[in-house]
């Protein structure tokens, strides 16, 4: 089995709701994204000989799948009122809206979901939200 891994990255601002911490309330990270996908073959046309992907196009999809999120406030549904939503998109402020926790292990699934939704054999995703503290998804149960 081959594999490859690519890493992205993006700053965003998100909070937890209903926690009970300090993540309750809006912070921001430099959440860093490891994308690793696999295969048993080798390509075998003229541009891509001997690779498993190309390394330029993985980061490309990569990044095209991160930099959305970047320098944004990311947000659970229905955890900001009607009225701080449309305060902030009035003074002009990045809102990205999810359908779930804003989590590192939420996103690990996410990006997981989103790559091999581009055709990638993804065998594991892991997001970093800090330095030292990272959650990983492989889509392998349990």
């Amino acid at each position: 089995m081959y594999y490859l891994k690519a890493e992205a990255s993006f700053d965003a601002a998100h909070f937890l709701a209903r926690y009970d911490g300090k993540c309750r309330n809006i912070h921001g990270h430099h959440w860093v994204v490891h994308l690793r996908v696999c295969g048993e073959t080798l390509q075998d046309t003229a541009q891509e000989s001997g690779m498993l992907v190309d390394f330029s196009q993985l980061k490309a999809d990569l990044k095209a799948i991160v930099e959305p999120l970047d320098h944004t406030l990311i947000y659970e549904a229905g955890t900001l009122r009607a009225q701080t939503h449309a305060a902030l998109c009035e003074d002009g402020f990045s809102l990205t809206e999810i359908p779930f926790r804003p989590t590192a292990e939420q996103f690990a699934r996410y990006f997981f979901d989103r790559a091999a939704a581009l055709g990638y054999r993804v065998a594991e995703v892991t997001v970093y939200e800090t330095p030292n503290n990272c959650a990983s998804y492989t889509g392998e149960a349990d």
